[in-house]
Parts: structure tokens; C-alpha cells; sequence
């Protein structure tokens, strides 16, 4: 049987944020939260890496005790797919039987997702899980100047709207089989279904990092 693998992906330079992957969070360089929180799962993952076209975070991923994939420039730009990430590290690591896709933006996750979820995963044999969060919002479009509700009827409570749920990026496990196929989810992927306060976080601007920030400060880090 193969092995398991957490790729994350963090190429240098960021237009929003500078150097976004290397920020200070909570003490440590953004990506290390997502290096640690694999390498806190050994029952689950058996290598972590770091794909990367950056001299410091393939320094500062070293430092954390990840292996490092040297990302080639052409899958390193700003419209490069992350599934042609993933398909770059099957060619230079063998014997892999999934990956466990962890994205530096969100730095916060529940200490035992990955291991719950993983189980979820394995147990049922699915070619891929991901996980999402239920949006509570009332959604709608504009057109003609004019409010059109999406996902409920004017007048209607919260609580008795259809739920819809939002992909919350805080972790994807998928086999290589289907990686190789240019996948990482799709319709028949599982939607692993988290509630808690961090599926709201994902560092993209600076407004996002001190949101997450001020959920540490509250005592929310687990």
C-alpha cells in the first residue's frame, strides 16, 4: 500500500498581501501552521512537502522539518492551476497513494479534522473528500435595479432555508489516480461538513489576518 502525503503549495510573492506564505501569524511564518499541523498527524501522513519557486520558503520549510518540491517557474504564476502542483509532485515522489492537499491560507484548522476526516475517507473508499461549511447567509443577484433572492423567498426565516454549504479550503484528501487524471474533487467527491469558526478564515488580505489573529486571542486554536 502507498503512501500518504500533505502537499502544500506556496509559491513566493503575493499582490495583496507581500510575501503573503512567509507573514508573521501567531509567532511563525504563515506556511510553518500548516507544515505543523500535518506533521502533528503522523498516523496519517507519512511525508509532508512544500512545493515552492522560493529560495526562503524552501529555507523556512527546511527549518520545519518539511521536504521541499522545487516548482518549476511555469507552474508558479498567477493563473497556474494548484492540480498541476499536486500532478508535479507524483512525478518526483513515488509510491504515493493520496494527498493530503493543506493551503498556507488557512493557517487555522480543528486538531482532529485530518484525523476524522481521513477516517471518513478511507473507510468509505472515496477517490476524494473535501471540506465544506453551511452559509447562512440570504443570498440573491441584481438585475434591473431590483433584488432577486437566491436561496430564499422575501418574509422567510434563517432557519428555514434550503442549506446550502460554501467549500471552506481547509483541507482536500484525494487518491493519485485521480490526480493523475487532473482532479482533486468533483461531483462525486465526499463534502466532509465542518461547523466551527475557522472554516471563516482564509488569509487573503490583511483584514482576513487579523480576523484570524483575533480568533487566537479569543482562545479559539483548537
Amino acid at each position: 500500500m502507498g503512501k500518504t502525503i500533505a502537499i502544500i503549495p506556496a509559491r513566493g510573492g503575493s499582490k495583496r498581501i507581500p510575501d503573503k506564505n512567509i507573514i508573521s501569524f501567531n509567532g511563525l511564518p504563515l506556511l510553518a501552521h500548516s507544515i505543523n499541523y500535518a506533521k502533528a498527524n503522523p498516523e496519517v501522513i507519512d511525508e509532508v512537502y512544500v512545493s515552492t519557486d522560493s529560495e526562503e520558503i524552501k529555507t523556512i520549510a527546511l527549518s520545519h522539518q518539511a521536504k521541499v518540491i522545487e516548482r518549476p517557474s511555469k507552474f508558479s504564476n498567477d493563473t497556474a492551476p494548484t492540480i498541476s502542483v499536486l500532478k508535479h509532485a507524483l512525478e518526483l515522489v513515488e509510491d504515493i497513494d493520496s494527498i493530503v492537499l493543506l493551503q498556507p491560507t488557512n493557517p487555522l484548522r480543528p486538531a482532529t479534522l485530518l484525523k476524522d476526516a481521513f477516517e471518513v475517507f478511507k473507510n468509505n473508499n472515496y477517490d476524494s473528500l473535501f471540506t465544506v461549511s453551511r452559509d447562512h447567509k440570504k443570498l440573491g443577484k441584481i438585475a434591473n435595479n431590483k433584488f432577486i433572492p437566491f436561496n430564499y423567498e422575501i418574509g422567510q426565516r434563517s432557519q428555514d432555508m434550503e442549506p446550502l454549504y460554501f467549500e471552506n479550503g481547509l483541507l482536500y484528501i484525494t487518491k493519485s489516480e485521480l490526480i493523475s487524471q487532473g482532479i482533486i474533487f468533483n461531483h462525486d467527491s465526499f463534502p466532509y461538513v465542518v461547523d466551527h469558526p475557522f472554516t471563516k478564515v482564509d488569509i487573503d488580505t490583511y483584514d482576513d489576518l487579523e480576523y484570524a489573529e483575533f480568533l487566537i486571542s479569543k482562545g479559539q486554536d483548537q
